[in-house]
C-alpha cells in the first residue's frame, strides 16, 4: 500500500470534517493537498500510458475548478467550465477501447435524470441556464460511456470507473441542488465525501 494512497484517505478524512463542523481554513487548505496527492497517486500508476494521462489532466482540471471556488470574488462560469474540462477528459479516458452497445434502458435513464435535474433548476439558473446544462449533460456522458465500458468489458477495472463516475455525478447534483434550490446542512461533508470517493475510484483504475 503506497504512502500516497494512505495521504489520499488522511487529507480527504480532513477535508471531510472541515465540510461538516469546520473551521473554513482547514477546508481552504485540505482540499487542494487531497487533490494534489491524487494527482501525485495517478502518476505512480504502474502501467502509464498516453491515453492515462488524461485522468491526470482531469484531475488538474477539478484542482483548478476547486481553486477557483477559493476566490474571494465568485466566478462561477469558470469553475463549471474547469469541472465540464475534467469531465470530458475522464469521458475520453474511458472511451478507449469501447464498443458501444447502446443499451436503451441505461440510456433512457440518464437522460430522465438529465431532465429532472434541468427542469428543477432552470428557473434559478437565470444566466447560468447554459453552461450548467451544457455540465449535466458532459457528466451524464461520461456515466453512460463509463457504464457501457464495464457493460461490454466487465471487470474491477470499469467497476471502478464507472462507480466513480457515478459519485461524481451525485456529487454534482447535490452541489447543483443545494447552490440553486434547496440548502441543507449536510451538503457540504455529501458533497466531499463523493467527489473526492469518485476521483479517488478513477484514480484506483489505474492501479488495477
Amino acid at each position: 500500500m503506497s504512502w500516497p494512497f494512505l495521504a489520499v484517505i488522511f487529507s480527504g478524512w480532513i477535508y471531510v470534517d472541515a465540510a461538516y463542523r469546520g473551521p473554513k481554513w482547514q477546508g481552504w487548505i485540505f482540499k487542494p493537498i487531497t487533490m494534489l496527492l491524487l494527482l501525485l497517486w495517478a502518476w505512480q500508476g504502474p502501467e502509464m500510458t498516453t491515453f492515462s494521462y488524461l485522468i491526470l489532466f482531469g484531475l488538474l482540471a477539478s484542482l483548478v475548478a476547486d481553486i477557483i471556488q477559493m476566490l474571494p470574488t465568485e466566478r462561477m462560469l469558470y469553475t463549471i467550465g474547469a469541472l465540464f474540462i475534467s469531465h470530458l477528459l475522464y469521458t475520453l479516458y474511458f472511451a478507449n477501447p469501447l464498443k458501444l452497445s447502446f443499451y436503451w434502458p441505461l440510456i433512457l435513464v440518464l437522460f430522465a435524470v438529465g431532465v429532472a435535474i434541468v427542469l428543477l433548476l432552470w428557473n434559478q439558473l437565470e444566466d447560468m441556464r447554459w453552461p450548467v446544462a451544457t455540465y449535466i449533460a458532459v457528466t451524464l456522458l461520461m456515466v453512460w460511456v463509463a457504464a457501457e465500458s464495464y457493460l461490454t468489458q466487465p471487470g474491477d477495472m470499469s467497476f471502478s470507473q464507472l462507480a466513480g463516475s457515478i459519485l461524481l455525478l451525485i456529487a454534482n447534483i447535490i452541489w447543483l441542488t443545494n447552490r440553486y434550490r434547496i440548502s441543507f446542512k449536510a451538503a457540504n461533508g455529501i458533497i466531499a465525501v463523493c467527489y473526492f470517493l469518485g476521483h479517488f475510484m478513477i484514480v484506483r483504475s489505474l492501479h488495477i
